[in-house]
């Protein structure tokens, strides 16, 4: 579904592509390369996105990655107006701590 009425857009591409194979490996290389070459960022692995100046634009970038999907695996776009995508809610987990060392025995001369 295109969202024509909205000037910004926001492309979010996330996709499932096989390394099993050298093949595939190269592919999905490729394929992250084009994704960066073409202005996206990782948001997270198999997760990249950009920002297009409209609509117009946007469809631009999906022609593009239609293009350079590998034939294996499942790649989706989903567009988001500027709004949309301010309203995304991002949660960090805590670290976890590194448990500490047990002490050194004492060393008698």
């Amino acid at each position: 579904m295109l969202i024509s009425h909205y000037r910004c857009m926001w492309l979010v591409v996330l996709f499932d592509l096989p390394v099993d194979t050298p093949k595939a490996r190269k592919q999905y290389t490729d394929f992250r390369k084009d994704l960066l070459g073409d202005g996206f960022d990782m948001m997270q692995y198999s997760v990249y996105y950009r920002h297009c100046a409209s609509q117009e634009n946007a469809l631009v970038h999906i022609k593009r990655i239609r293009h350079i999907v590998p034939p294996d695996g499942e790649v989706r776009i989903m567009q988001f107006t500027d709004k949309q995508f301010e309203r995304m809610e991002v949660f960090f987990g805590q670290r976890r701590v590194r448990t500490e060392e047990a002490p050194a025995q004492l060393e008698m001369f």
